[in-house]
């Protein structure tokens, strides 16, 4: 039995090491395809929301009435609604553009955001406007930065921009929605977070305890502040303190300069507040969801929803799902650490 054992615990050792080295393989392979390609794999997505909303709306009405009126009416229902499009086609008016943004802690979803935005403004009249629906609780301050760059290029351009919160926009995610003309969040969206947070572990002590040395040569008086293996100094946490202040400053003052009528010191403490309660606090223009907003969109505009989808092969799909969930288990992971003072009802 023990001899059985250990044979089908080598056999099983040496599987795994197979589909390990096969898995490191297919993605070293779609990697290196992925570089080569690039993004030319994009295709552009644009699905229209009001048209989709009348035929389920005639749908609802038809399946409401008996089923020997059903075919009569759905008739006229198609005709009249021919006759609408016509009309519609002949004077198109208002377009509302749909964007989403799901936020990680890189904002890995800033390239498709620029491009779009790219495309967005060969096109946008004066009478459209952008809805941004936007959902980040932050992360790498540059990275953030440079989503919210983005925004600010349909801003500078003269476009009227719209950002819809339905669950949270904190920390780099409200950074992206100070961009907007006007800002809604549903009542219980987490809205603020305006503050900067750093957190380094350092394991010094137990490498001295265990006699072990790290030698960290640096040229640079501040090249290296705080670190993880070295011994820190109070020199290098006040400066490091100081490259936090100076984050926070910079911070505040986008803000402020997109939102003046905000008193910005009052809510830059790093707190967050609750849609209903951001909207006294003058973070954001109004309390709704983005639906809501939309659907009041539709009586007067075209509400048309834009993305980008890119074309990969079954490696490069492959690659693709190990990547995305090795990263959102770490973003999971810090996430509900970043997240727990959101929880207090």
């Amino acid at each position: 039995m023990t001899e059985w054992l250990s044979e089908y615990g080598l056999f099983l050792a040496k599987t795994v090491t197979l589909v390990l080295a096969l898995v490191v393989i297919l993605v070293a392979i779609a990697g290196v395809r992925r570089k080569s390609t690039g993004d030319s794999g994009s295709t552009l997505k644009i699905e229209a929301l009001d048209r989709r909303a009348e035929r389920h709306q005639r749908q609802l009405e038809l399946a409401a009435v008996p089923a020997h009126r059903r075919r009569r009416m759905a008739k006229a229902s198609r005709r009249a609604l021919k006759r609408a499009r016509k009309a519609g086609d002949d004077d198109p008016g208002a377009r509302v553009w749909v964007l989403d943004f799901e936020g990680d802690l890189r904002a890995s979803a800033t390239p498709a955001l620029a491009e779009l935005v790219s495309l967005l403004l060969g096109v946008v009249k004066e009478a459209d406007e952008v809805v941004l629906r936007l959902q980040s609780g932050g992360g790498l301050v540059h990275s953030y930065g440079l989503a919210a760059a983005q925004l600010d290029r349909l801003r500078d351009a003269g476009v009227r921009l719209t950002v819809c919160v339905d669950r949270v926009a904190a920390s780099g995610g409200y950074m992206m929605a100070c961009a907007a003309h006007h800002v809604i969040a549903a009542p219980f969206a987490v809205i603020g977070s305006i503050g900067v947070v750093a957190q380094i572990p350092n394991i010094h002590r137990l490498l001295k305890k265990h006699d072990v040395d790290v030698e960290l040569l640096t040229a640079g008086r501040y090249k290296r502040t705080l670190t993880v293996l070295g011994e820190n100094n109070e020199e290098g946490r006040e400066k490091f303190l100081e490259d936090l202040q100076s984050t926070h400053d910079l911070f505040k003052r986008y803000v402020s300069q997109r939102r003046p009528a905000l008193d910005v010191e009052r809510v830059a403490t790093g707190e967050i507040w609750y849609g209903s309660e951001a909207r006294e606090a003058g973070l954001v223009d109004a309390v709704g969801t983005s639906d809501g907003y939309l659907l009041e969109r539709q009586a007067k505009a075209r509400v048309l929803k834009v993305s980008l989808q890119t074309r990969r092969g079954v490696m490069g799909r492959f690659a693709q799902g190990v990547e995305r969930g090795v990263d959102q288990g770490v973003d999971r992971l810090l996430s509900s650490v970043e997240a727990l003072p959101w929880q207090r009802r």
